[in-house]
C-alpha cells in the first residue's frame, strides 16, 4: 500500500471542475422548454445523468476535507484554529447563497424569497462534515453515516409515503418555512424545497461518505476505494425497490447509488491524471469552484432580468426551429465556455477566490 501525499491532487481539482461545469451546463438551458431527456433532472423518482452533479460535488468536499484538514487536525493544539476556520468558510458561502436569492428575489421578481438553496445546503454538509474531519475518528465518521443513512431511510418510510407535497420532507420544510419555499402554493397550503431541512440528512450522507473515500485515496488504498464504490452503488440499486432514488427528498438509496458512482469517478480521474499523468481537464474550474457558480448564478440573474438571455434563445430558435433541443444546448455551451474563460484567466493570473 502506498499512500498518497496529502498535497493537492490535480485529480481532485479536475472532478471538481468538471463537475461544476456541468452545474453550469444542466442549470443555464436556452430554454427549460427545449432540453435533452439526459439533461433534465428526475420528475419524481428515478435518476437521470444530471442527478449526479450535485452530489457528486458534495462527494467531493467531503474528499477535500480528507486531504486539507484531517492531516492537520492530527495535532489536537491545532483543532480550534481548524474548526474556526472551517465554520467561518461554511458561514460565508451561506451569506452568499441569502444574498443570491435576495437578488434572484429582487431581480426577478420571484412571489416569495427562499431560504434554502444549493450554496446553503453545500455550507451547512460543509460545516458538519468540517467538525467530523477536525475531531472524529474515521470509525465515528463511518459511524455517524450509518446512523443517518438508517435514521433517514426509517423516517422516510414510517413517515406516510413519498408522494410530491405530502412526504416528510415536503410536510417538515413547509411547517417550519413557509412560504420561503421553492414551491410554495397559499391556496393549497402545500410546499416544496429540494434543498430543504429534512432532505439534508441524504446530502449530509453524501458528504461523509466523500470524506471516508478522500481517507481511502489518501491512504493509497484504491482497491478499497474501488470495492467500495462498486458495494455501494450495487446496495443503492436493491434498496431503490424498497426506497426509490430521489434526488428531491435525497433518499438513501439515491445517497449510495450516487456515492458509489462518485467513488468509482474519483478512483478513474486519480489514475488517469495523477498516475498517467493525462491532462487536468476541468481543473480551471475546480480551483474557483464556489466563486464560478455563484458567479455564473450573478450573471445569468442579470441576462434573464435584462431579457438578454432571451433575446439570445429567440435567435437560435428562429435560426434552428427544427432542432430546438440543440438549439437550447448550444446556449448552455456558449455560457460555459465564457465561464471557462473566466477560470482560465483568473488560473492563469494565480487569482484564486475563497469565499
Amino acid at each position: 500500500m502506498n499512500a498518497v501525499p496529502s498535497a493537492r491532487l490535480g485529480s481532485i481539482d479536475a472532478l471538481r471542475g468538471i463537475t461544476v461545469a456541468a452545474m453550469l451546463l444542466v442549470n443555464n438551458p436556452g430554454d427549460w422548454s427545449a432540453v435533452f431527456a439526459p439533461l433534465r433532472h428526475s420528475e419524481w423518482h428515478g435518476c437521470t445523468p444530471t442527478d449526479l452533479v450535485f452530489p457528486f460535488f458534495l462527494f467531493l468536499v467531503g474528499v477535500s476535507m480528507a486531504f486539507s484538514v484531517m492531516p492537520r487536525a492530527a495535532a489536537p493544539t491545532a483543532r480550534p484554529a481548524l474548526a474556526r476556520g472551517v465554520l467561518e468558510r461554511a458561514l460565508r458561502i451561506a451569506v452568499a447563497g441569502v444574498l443570491l436569492h435576495l437578488l434572484i428575489w429582487w431581480g426577478l421578481h420571484t412571489a416569495n424569497f427562499r431560504i434554502w438553496g444549493v450554496l446553503q445546503r453545500i455550507a451547512l454538509c460543509a460545516a458538519l462534515v468540517g467538525m467530523m474531519a477536525v475531531y472524529l475518528r474515521p470509525r465515528a465518521q463511518a459511524a455517524v453515516l450509518v446512523v443517518l443513512l438508517v435514521a433517514y431511510s426509517l423516517v422516510l418510510l414510517e413517515g406516510g409515503g413519498l408522494a410530491p407535497w405530502t412526504n416528510p420532507a415536503s410536510r417538515l420544510d413547509t411547517t417550519l418555512f413557509a412560504p420561503f419555499l421553492y414551491q410554495w402554493h397559499p391556496d393549497t397550503g402545500l410546499g416544496h424545497d429540494p434543498e430543504g431541512l429534512l432532505s439534508t440528512a441524504g446530502a449530509l450522507a453524501s458528504t461523509v461518505f466523500g470524506l471516508l473515500a478522500g481517507q481511502l485515496l489518501r491512504q493509497g488504498r484504491t482497491a478499497l476505494l474501488v470495492g467500495t464504490g462498486v458495494g455501494v452503488a450495487v446496495l443503492g440499486a436493491l434498496l431503490a425497490a424498497a426506497l426509490p432514488m430521489n434526488k428531491q427528498l435525497w433518499t438513501p438509496s439515491y445517497v449510495l447509488w450516487t456515492g458509489g458512482l462518485a467513488a468509482l469517478a474519483l478512483w478513474l480521474a486519480h489514475v488517469l491524471v495523477d498516475r498517467r499523468g493525462w491532462p487536468a481537464l476541468g481543473r480551471r474550474f475546480g480551483v474557483n469552484a464556489i466563486t464560478a457558480y455563484l458567479g455564473s448564478s450573478v450573471m445569468a440573474v442579470g441576462l434573464l432580468g435584462s431579457g438578454a438571455w432571451a433575446w439570445g434563445w429567440e435567435q437560435l430558435a428562429t435560426a434552428m426551429p427544427h432542432a430546438l433541443e440543440l438549439a437550447s444546448l448550444l446556449q448552455a455551451l456558449a455560457f460555459v465556455a465564457l465561464w471557462w474563460g473566466v477560470a482560465w484567466w483568473l488560473d492563469a493570473r494565480r487569482i484564486y477566490l475563497k469565499i
